[in-house]
């Protein structure tokens, strides 16, 4: 009897590898233009058939123009740097007043149980109802000023926070849990040595999601209750059909939303360094 040396002949058959298609093998940088390309083009053809109004959908072309010209306006220091400086401080105010309220509740909420039976039924019928509805409250309170606008921001980003903290505190398996009763730790121990550094990684999905709605509660609490910030400025450009103007300047606050995203993304890959998969997965 004669035994295989050959190591493919003993390998298992339920031996698999992933195969990977080829789509998936495009490099990323390489895909993104190629989808840029695309997206231009089939815009430049809606727009040449004439199927939709000109002063509804403008061409690339035109839409490029004013991209540059609002560039230009704001390296000039014109007056859009500074309406762009006040919807920089909206989003950062409200931000940092989001995370400061949402933390606090998802400790309250994942940590003790009369927060998760007696304060999260209050969390989810609040988030269940439509966020724009309370602009007029927050501007009956707070003025026509940047508080409204920082209030309505923070209202919105307040609740993916909650849901990552208080589900990050749920993340430490019992085996851990009973490694710190066994020695001794107290509660607060196990918050912040265990609970917490365990449970990073879906805080940060709480807030990358945060740092998303952060912006669009800025922006409409503009719309709504007038402003000197971008969302007027859209707002003006919008009631006099200059629609370049609209989508030039969309296109600079969306740049202003993936800077403080991919902010909250870079202090992921710094402090949650022993989970790379997840931390890079949108880097």
């Amino acid at each position: 009897m004669t035994i295989a040396t050959d190591p493919q002949a003993r390998r298992p058959d339920t031996v698999w590898t992933e195969h990977v298609t080829f789509i998936d093998r495009i490099p990323r940088s390489i895909a993104m233009a190629g989808i840029m390309i695309a997206f231009l083009a089939v815009w430049q053809l809606v727009h040449i058939s004439g199927l939709v109004s000109p002063i509804i959908l403008p061409g690339p072309w035109e839409t490029g123009e004013d991209i540059v010209f609002v560039a230009k306006n704001l390296a000039s220091g014109g007056y859009m740097l500074g309406a762009l400086w006040i919807t920089v401080k909206e989003v950062i105010y409200g931000f940092a007043i989001a995370l400061a309220i949402g933390f606090t509740l998802g400790v309250l909420v994942g940590e003790f149980t009369f927060g998760e039976r007696a304060v999260l039924p209050y969390l989810v019928a609040i988030d269940t109802m439509p966020k724009v509805a309370f602009a007029p409250i927050f501007l009956a309170w707070l003025g026509f000023g940047i508080s409204s606008k920082v209030a309505l921001a923070a209202f919105i980003a307040t609740f993916p926070i909650v849901v990552g903290t208080a589900a990050g505190l749920h993340a430490a398996d019992e085996n851990a849990r009973a490694l710190f009763r066994t020695m001794g730790a107290s509660r607060w121990q196990t918050l912040f040595k265990m609970k917490l550094p365990l449970g990073m990684p879906q805080m940060f999905t709480g807030l990358k999601i945060a740092a998303v709605g952060v912006m669009a509660g800025a922006i409409t609490g503009e719309f709504l209750g007038g402003g000197k910030g971008f969302g007027e400025l859209i707002r003006v450009a919008a009631s006099q059909l200059n629609t370049p103007r609209v989508f030039s300047l969309i296109i600079f606050l969306s740049l202003l939303g993936l800077a403080l995203f991919w902010t909250v993304v870079w202090l992921e890959r710094r402090l949650v360094f022993w989970q790379r998969s997840g931390a890079g997965k949108f880097g």
